[in-house]
């Protein structure tokens, strides 16, 4: 399974380094692509939070598992949850929570404000 994630991770990176240069729509048309690296769900949800030239903050959804990737400084961090750290996405969920889906900021995986606070 690690082999697979890293596989569609570096997939991923490529197409976006590839395009990157000169399109400010990259993270929507990455969107085409992604699927969400731990059960490979199909498509996957985009919410923008701040938009310049292209996303600056937002956050990707996989409504199967409800998993979700912040999108920081222009980056989407699609890590696995091992290498995920609470210290950095939950002030992330609480700068955003009100732009958050609700059943993200409850049950969302690997971290939620719920959680966070039980």
């Amino acid at each position: 399974m690690a082999r697979n994630l890293l596989f569609v991770f570096e997939k991923a990176l490529k197409f976006w380094a590839e395009h990157r240069l000169g399109r400010g729509t990259i993270k929507k048309t990455l969107m085409d692509i992604l699927a969400c690296p731990i059960d490979k769900h199909y498509p996957l949800e985009l919410q923008v939070f701040e938009e310049k030239d292209e996303i600056v903050e937002g956050l990707i959804v996989c409504r199967e598992c409800l998993r979700w990737y912040p999108i920081r400084d222009e980056i989407p961090e699609l890590l696995p949850d091992e290498l995920r750290k609470a210290n950095e996405d939950l002030p992330f969920l609480k700068k955003w929570k009100a732009k958050i889906p609700k059943d993200i900021l409850s049950e969302g995986k690997p971290f939620n404000l719920k959680k966070s606070q039980g």
